[in-house]
């Protein structure tokens, strides 16, 4: 009865929006007999509509078979067709397109970067209704009043109106308050407009981050040189050997094996027979329609694909799980599991929202679920390595591989206890790639995870290496994606920005472009660990002769 009553009163909000704009539309310029029928023709489409809408989820809820047609349904079709018809042959198109767009939420990650406008000056940041100062012309006096706390440092942007500004007096600011020079940290040659509101908040300057390039990788029949953005001496280099000895086997191959982002709300009841009966809802195949509906009116790339529930006492935790597009997802479908939560509310009063997260994601922390269910993409990714070129390039052999493998990989992450973490350095290439491409470099966590295989094959002649990663957490738009550095490598790739042909294709690429960039780092790695290489190399390339002439002095 209560499902029954909410869906009443939000069908009701419906006609009245509907009939709303059939007001608008049917404006006092028209005759009035023509005013009159618009006005019929609406109120018989809103009708129709909500009764044929209720029947079928009542339907629905009871198994009734949906084609099994009552006179009632029969004569809402017909009145549903009819005022359609009329409704589309007079006002056009564009009524219809005013109806669905009116009700569709356009994701902020999905954005097309052709048109994106990237303002100069502070556009997005509304100025404040209620100016209790009015600020002097100089700069001096604002850092001033920044510093004696008469201006608080975080409304300098809506203040001013302008980044630049705004950035050279906090910066200014902040120096005087600590009395710590900030003269490495560079202010000028950035657009701060660009991370306004949705990347950095109060920023003071920028890092600077080099980026070297790994490459050609060849990966499924095509080369890409990957950006890779690291102080580590000898990663890229490393990487880079890894690739050289990739390529000159015939290349590496990948599979994505899952596709789909996770947010996992904890909810409590009074009792633990409350939260297993919503538990027994959630999982229910037949009711997975209803919640899918709900799920995804919150993007047009949002598809629900599961939800998995565990419990703990009288708190229930639910795992969605939904396609993204291109985009990372998580703020995509954390809206759609908001939507799922308001819909169930109404069906289980006693229900308490305890967090929209409930650490069962799992996002940003090592996690089982993550390793053995998936989160993002899942990707394999493998090579079969001539053994003439593992002696030629990487100065070691098929055998020494395979047992250091075995040994390190596999038996000593079971010895520390490893939860994803069978891998000589997974995380390092994942990190200087997520950087490099304007990922969420925490993230990099879960993405991590991953077990590298190696095992002699063609009679102990050659190698076959794998990794399996099931949880590359990436998109290439949203977050730092848009920044200009970023952007720029993700260009590189031919990945910037979505594939409007195929939605999510360019992050599954990226996912299996930083698979391949971690299998040839492994593949490097381990052979200068099996050929004793590993300290010679890191004590000519990762050592800093400045410091270690300070040091001497």
């Amino acid at each position: 009865m209560e499902l029954r009553r909410r869906h009443s009163s939000g069908a009701t909000a419906t006609a009245t929006s509907y009939y709303g704009r059939s007001r608008i539309l049917a404006s006092d310029a028209l005759p009035l007999p023509i005013r009159h029928t618009n006005r019929l023709f609406s109120a018989l489409f809103v009708a129709s509509l909500v009764f044929l809408m209720r029947r079928w989820r009542q339907k629905i809820r009871s198994s009734s078979p949906l084609h099994i047609l009552a006179f009632s349904e029969i004569l809402a079709i017909f009145g549903l067709m009819a005022s359609l018809i009329y409704l589309f042959s007079f006002f056009g198109i564009t009524f219809i397109q005013s109806i669905i767009s009116s009700h569709e939420e356009e994701d902020e990650e999905e954005v097309d970067f052709a048109s994106e406008r990237k303002p100069s000056s502070c556009a997005l940041v509304e100025k404040p209704k209620l100016v209790t100062e009015t600020l002097p012309e100089s700069d001096a006096e604002i850092v001033e009043l920044v510093v004696s706390g008469r201006i608080p440092s975080y409304s300098l942007e809506s203040r001013l109106g302008d980044c630049d500004r705004a950035v050279r007096i906090r910066h200014e600011a902040l120096r005087r308050m600590t009395g710590r020079g900030l003269e490495g940290l560079p202010v000028s040659g950035f657009d701060y407009s660009s991370i306004l509101g949705q990347c950095c908040e109060m920023p003071i300057g920028y890092v600077q981050l080099p980026v070297g390039v790994a490459g050609p990788l060849n990966l499924d029949g095509r080369e890409y040189y990957v950006p890779m953005a690291t102080t580590e001496g000898c990663l890229v280099a490393s990487t880079n050997r890894g690739c050289k000895a990739i390529a000159e086997s015939g290349g590496a191959h990948s599979v994505v094996l899952r596709d789909g982002m996770s947010r996992a709300p904890v909810v409590s009841f009074p009792s633990a027979r409350r939260a297993a009966e919503l538990k027994a809802y959630a999982e229910n195949s037949a009711n997975f329609e209803t919640i899918s509906l709900m799920f995804n009116r919150s993007s047009r790339f949002a598809r629900l694909q599961g939800v998995q529930c565990s419990m703990a006492g009288r708190n229930l935790y639910m795992r969605f799980t939904c396609s993204t597009g291109d985009a990372m997802g998580m703020n995509m479908v954390s809206k759609g599991v908001q939507n799922v939560l308001d819909f169930l509310q109404a069906d289980f009063p006693d229900m308490e929202i305890i967090s929209i997260s409930g650490n069962f994601c799992s996002d940003k922390k090592p996690a089982a679920v993550n390793w053995i269910e998936g989160r993002g993409k899942s990707v394999v990714c493998e090579a079969t390595i001539n053994g003439e070129v593992i002696k030629r390039v990487l100065k070691t052999t098929v055998p020494a591989l395979v047992e250091l493998n075995t040994i390190k990989n596999l038996a000593g992450s079971a010895v520390a206890g490893a939860l994803g973490g069978f891998n000589a350095h997974a995380s390092n290439i994942v990190s200087a790639v997520f950087i490099a491409t304007g990922q969420d470099p925490a993230q990099n966590v879960e993405s991590s995870h991953c077990i590298t295989m190696m095992e002699a094959v063609n009679d102990g002649e050659d190698l076959h290496v794998s990794v399996t990663m099931p949880s590359i957490e990436v998109g290439t738009v949203g977050g730092g994606t848009q920044l200009a550095s970023q952007s720029a490598c993700l260009d590189l790739l031919g990945l910037k920005g979505p594939n409007t042909e195929s939605p999510g294709s360019n992050s599954r690429l990226l996912a299996s472009i930083v698979a391949g960039a971690v299998l040839a780092g492994e593949l490097s790695l381990m052979s200068a660990l099996a050929a004793g290489q590993l300290v010679k190399s890191h004590m000519k390339y990762n050592r800093s002769s400045r410091d270690i002439a300070g040091a001497a002095q």
